[in-house]
């Protein structure tokens, strides 16, 4: 169950940034400025707050921008359910992705939306704030774009940076994102490219347009994960793979 703070006229959008928010008083103000700063009238910023603890969505309302809407969550659940709860709700013709702690590089919208004109996702590089090191996963390559079965390979083995950080999607895709499986609990992003691949229509940006925080709080794991883990998100990846394309087949019938 959730409550929602509808915040700004109803109707449609444009752009529908969706944000998924849990005890992210320390770095999200920055971000939403951030991406406020790309923002028109007729786009909006919808946040699921997944039952933070800090204060985050006091410090959310007090912003009072009509551009933002913001749902709580009166229990945890999970990123996964925030930003499909985010997604679901949002009313743009383009569905961007952020997350809490980031902050967009000035151009980010125009460049991802000049994209979806024709392709169905797009999927964007990013920089690390301060300057640190990226994680050793290769950037994407514009060239690679039209290269299906090679993306969906270095999905299953760990080497395409698809981040849902840096990602966005038109409304034509939804029935085909969503309903986001039930077994999946991470990795919406990884999903969101199978279902781009799937339905043969991705285009990556060579570009950065935005710059990730890295933290001890990442969602994204750091470092190695325990080989029993690595099993079960590859047993995971190989249903995901399965199930977007039955659901990108059966929507071009």
């Amino acid at each position: 169950m959730s409550s929602s703070q509808p915040i700004g006229p109803a109707g449609p959008r444009r752009a529908s940034v969706c944000m998924a928010s849990y005890n992210g008083s320390a770095y999200i103000e920055e971000q939403i400025a951030s991406i406020l700063e790309q923002l028109d009238a007729s786009d909006e910023l919808v946040i699921v707050d997944d039952a933070s603890s800090d204060g985050t969505p006091g410090m959310i309302r007090s912003l009072s921008d009509p551009r933002i809407r913001l749902i709580e969550a009166t229990a945890n659940q999970g990123y996964v359910r925030s930003f499909e709860q985010a997604v679901l709700a949002s009313r743009g013709e383009y569905i961007l992705l952020a997350d809490q702690d980031d902050v967009w590089i000035p151009g980010r919208l125009a460049r991802m939306l000049d994209a979806l004109k024709y392709f169905q996702v797009v999927a964007s590089n990013f920089d690390v704030l301060g300057g640190g090191p990226r994680p050793s996963i290769p950037r994407l390559r514009s060239e690679d774009s039209s290269h299906r079965a090679a993306n969906l390979l270095g999905i299953m083995v760990g080497y395409r940076a698809y981040y849902g950080c840096g990602m966005g999607f038109r409304r034509e895709l939804l029935d085909v994102f969503t309903p986001v499986p039930a077994y999946l609990r991470e990795s919406h992003d990884l999903w969101l490219a199978i279902c781009g691949n799937a339905a043969g229509s991705i285009a990556h940006l060579d570009e950065s347009t935005l710059l990730r925080r890295i933290h001890g709080e990442n969602a994204t794991p750091q470092g190695w994960r325990a080989p029993a883990t690595i099993l079960r998100a590859r047993v995971v990846l190989v249903r995901l793979l399965f199930e977007g394309f039955r659901r990108a087949t059966t929507r071009r019938k």
